[in-house]
Formats: structure tokens, C-alpha cells, sequence
């Protein structure tokens, strides 16, 4: 089961299609061995970049059964839904499919730190000993959270075992929470968003790794462990080689296409499928991250990181 001292990557997975809009299994299985086998400690499915708001409730069920079946990683699911009957049935399929947590963003409206605490009280109770990673994305979200409220959702629910930090910026929420938690307070596991955006420095500042994607999901990885072996020039030195296209993978709107078409570049899906409503891509952008892709080998390979398999 989750709990408050994961670390490590947790890879958001996209969700592949088909041409046609369908389901494309076969990707699924391809993806998943890839993300594990480029470093991922876990999986994260059917999250805002999962396309999840996009897919039936049959779809849902049957991306968690393919995902739990093939990984050989843990495997958290993203639950997030305007109503807790909702919220409650998939987490209940996901947890007997084999997943060892859910992830929850609060939905939009929310306002008031009152009104933020309420919601998450009631999803501990919704949810019951089902332990839950706690999504603050604001830029998706539109809900402020601050970190005291953070601390007080954390210290009244005991099943809110880590926190998705995706605030923008927010590298001070998490000198403020692990403050709290140095001073005495209950820690939870932080693992971080936006893309591997701010990576680096949010490891610097306490996070315990990543729970993002990226067209190239080993960068999380190879971050991380030279980060761990308290090699900051080299950890700097992947990050900057990557940072190119992290960068342009940021666009709003064009994130996930991106995402799909280097996934898809790279052979780990078939094709680089995004369910309408969403953006595709133009020749000019395909060609320009195609330049990307190849700058970013070469840097690498200047830095004697290997290619993955």
C-alpha cells in the first residue's frame, strides 16, 4: 500500500489510441515496460494528462486491469470526479485490481480554506483506508491551497499520504512543509509535477522525487540518482540537456500532443493519438521538436548518458 515514505518516480502515463479514438492496448503494454525499464519506481494512470476525463467508466476500468496486470512497479490511480459515488467505485476497482492508491485533485469552485479542508475530510471518509496522494495542481484546478491548509488536511487524514506538488511556482510550499514536518509535524511523502519543470531545485528544497511525465521519462531518473549520489554539476548537466524540450513540451494546450508524438518518436506507443477534443500537432511543431529530439541525443551523448532500451 502507499504510504508517507515513497520516493522515488512515479511516471504519469499517458494513454494510448488508436487512430480511430479506441483504446490501443498493445501500446499500453509496450508503455508500461518501457516506463519501468527507463527507471520508473511506479506508475500514476488515468491522470489530467491520461486523458482520464475522456474515457467511459468501462474504459477507465479496463486501462486500470492492463496497467496492474503488466507492471511490476506499484501503481496509483487518479480518481478525481465532481461526486464521491463516482470517486468511490473507481477507487474500489482500482485497489482490487491490484493498485496500492488513488490520486485526488479538488474540483473546481472550491474558494475558501474552510470549503478545501470540508472537501478532503470528506474524501478521507469517502474513500475509507484507502491511503491517497492529495493533487495541488491550482493551474488546472483554479483551487488555491495553501500550505497551512496543506498541513491541516495532513494532520486530520490520516489515509492523505502524499502530496502531488504541482504549484507554479511553488518551490517555497515545500521548504514550508518540510519546515512543518522538521519542527514535529506528521511528514508525508512530496513527489513533484509541471512536467519535471523545476525538478531539481524541488529536490533541493525536500521533495522525494517525481510524479510527472515527460516524452522522455527517463530524464526523471537519471536526474534523481545524481542527485542522490550528491552529484549536483552532474545532475545539472542531464537536467539542461533535456531542459530544451521540457521547455517546449510546457505549452499550454500542446503538452500532451508533444508528449505523444516523441512517445510515439521513440517507438514506446504506436501512435501519437489525442482524444477530441484536444490539439494535434502542425508540420512546423512536429518538425521542431523532432530538432529537439535530436540536439538533446547529442547532448547526452556528450555526457556519456546512455541511450535507453
Amino acid at each position: 500500500m502507499l504510504d508517507e515514505t515513497v520516493r522515488g518516480v512515479f511516471t504519469i502515463a499517458a494513454t494510448p489510441f488508436l487512430p480511430d479514438g479506441a483504446l490501443d492496448f498493445d501500446s499500453i503494454d509496450r508503455m508500461v515496460d518501457a516506463y519501468v525499464a527507463r527507471g520508473a519506481s511506479g506508475l500514476t494512470i488515468l491522470g489530467m494528462m491520461g486523458e482520464a476525463r475522456k474515457l467511459s467508466t468501462s474504459e477507465s476500468a479496463a486501462v486500470i486491469d492492463r496497467v496492474t496486470q503488466r507492471s511490476t512497479v506499484p501503481v496509483v490511480v487518479g480518481v478525481s470526479a465532481p461526486g464521491f459515488a463516482a470517486m468511490t467505485s473507481l477507487s474500489k476497482q482500482a485497489m482490487d485490481a491490484g493498485a496500492v492508491g488513488v490520486m485526488v485533485a479538488p474540483p473546481m469552485g472550491l474558494r475558501t480554506d474552510a470549503q478545501i479542508v470540508s472537501y478532503f475530510h470528506n474524501t478521507a471518509n469517502a474513500l475509507g483506508p484507502i491511503p491517497f496522494v492529495l493533487q495541488d495542481f491550482p493551474l488546472a484546478t483554479g483551487v488555491q491551497i495553501s500550505p497551512s491548509v496543506i498541513l491541516q488536511i495532513v494532520a486530520d487524514c490520516p489515509t492523505c499520504v502524499m502530496l502531488k506538488h504541482e504549484d507554479w511556482p511553488g518551490l517555497e510550499k515545500i521548504t514550508t512543509l518540510r519546515a512543518a514536518s522538521d519542527a514535529g509535524g506528521r511528514r508525508i511523502s512530496i513527489l513533484c509535477g509541471n512536467g519535471g519543470m523545476y525538478l531539481l531545485e524541488e529536490l533541493m528544497r525536500g521533495a522525494d522525487g517525481a510524479m510527472t511525465g515527460f516524452g522522455y521519462p527517463e530524464m526523471m531518473r537519471q536526474v534523481l540518482d545524481a542527485f542522490e549520489a550528491q552529484d549536483l554539476d552532474r545532475a545539472r548537466d542531464i537536467f539542461d540537456a533535456y531542459m530544451p524540450m521540457i521547455r517546449y513540451e510546457a505549452q499550454p494546450g500542446l503538452g500532451l500532443a508533444i508528449r505523444k508524438h516523441s512517445l510515439a518518436r521513440q517507438g514506446i506507443i504506436s501512435h501519437p493519438t489525442v482524444r477530441v477534443p484536444g490539439a494535434g500537432l502542425t508540420t512546423a511543431s512536429i518538425a521542431e521538436v523532432d530538432a529537439l529530439a535530436e540536439r538533446q541525443k547529442r547532448r547526452l551523448g556528450d555526457l556519456g548518458v546512455p541511450e535507453p532500451h
